[in-house]
């Protein structure tokens, strides 16, 4: 009898004993990029904690190669890969599982560049000057809606390729515009060398809107919990974000002092105001219209349904 006394305190003292938390589960992210302000919100729920407080240890990857993370998460070696969704579009017409679940930009940020003082003061003015860019395809496809839309064609001006020495060929005059410029950093840029640019912004010259920076991971892992973790967590970040520059400013330096620098401070003002308040929501109009946009341009086949390639998530569950 006694011992049965014995064994029923233990099970008691047992039952009451905290159990121990369970491991934070890792969840990889792959940058676009190296770090920089259009990363902010990632960087801020990193700092805050809201990523650990929904059970996640997230790794956060500037790639070597930045065409390589849409790559290694359709190919299982990620879990999440920080994108454009221009590039999603192409990478489904290829053939990629890939599925949009998230947006961190959501207004474009690629522009069409001239110097201010250069005399150019509209897309005609451009007939018969030299236009730069550094990667044809996408920015081709933009430069040409946006000529067609002031009358012009790409036979019209002189094309080169200035690999990504976009402002630098402006300054040095061998080019008289770039197309592919971010109209956050490039303008900055340019301000802080004493030669302040123009931008033409894409959305209103002939492109229909889009989102600039988005996340994506394999088709398969929609279903996996921690995919909506990660969203509710980025969510809070933008929010605290917009409601503590300052304070978001300083999280995101900790630690990386190469950052703390005049250009990426004068990109943070004005990156803000574009970021997704709501990053898992989805405007199905929209990206159905930028798919249309890009195979009217030739650049991806008939599209498959929506929810094969851009999704909502699903709320968790209590």
């Amino acid at each position: 009898m006694k011992c049965l006394r014995v064994f029923a305190v233990l099970v008691a003292l047992c039952g009451a004993w905290p159990s121990p938390a369970p491991a934070a589960q890792k969840l990889t992210v792959l940058l676009d990029w190296f770090v920089n302000p259009d990363h902010g919100p990632l960087f801020v729920a990193q700092e805050k904690g809201f990523f650990r407080q929904r059970g996640l240890q997230v790794e956060l990857i500037a790639p070597s190669n930045p065409n390589d993370p849409p790559k290694l998460v359709a190919a299982g070696k990620a879990d999440i890969a920080v994108s454009y969704q221009q590039q999603l579009h192409l990478q489904v017409d290829q053939g990629l599982p890939l599925v949009r679940i998230a947006t961190l930009v959501a207004t474009p940020l690629n522009a069409l560049v001239v110097l201010a003082d250069s005399g150019i003061k509209s897309i005609a003015d451009l007939k018969g000057r030299t236009v730069g860019y550094s990667i044809g395809g996408f920015e081709t496809v933009l430069l040409k809606a946006m000529l067609a839309r002031a009358g012009l064609a790409l036979k019209d001006i002189r094309l080169v390729n200035v690999n990504f020495s976009l402002s630098p060929s402006l300054l040095a005059g061998k080019t008289d515009a770039v197309i592919g410029a971010f109209r956050n950093f490039e303008l900055n840029q340019m301000a802080l060398e004493g030669h302040p640019g123009r931008a033409f912004f894409v959305e209103e010259n002939g492109v229909p809107p889009y989102d600039e920076l988005i996340l994506e991971c394999r088709r398969k892992s929609l279903a996996d919990p921690r995919m909506r973790a990660f969203v509710d967590a980025l969510e809070e970040g933008v929010q605290y974000l917009v409601n503590h520059p300052d304070e978001s400013w300083r999280l995101f330096i900790r630690g990386r002092p190469d950052l703390d620098n005049e250009l990426n401070r004068r990109a943070w003002r004005d990156t803000l105001p574009r970021f997704a308040l709501r990053p898992g929501a989805l405007d199905h109009a929209r990206y159905l219209r930028f798919a249309a946009f890009l195979q009217q341009q030739g650049m991806i086949g008939a599209p498959p349904p929506l929810d094969q390639w851009a999704v909502e998530l699903p709320a968790a569950k209590p």
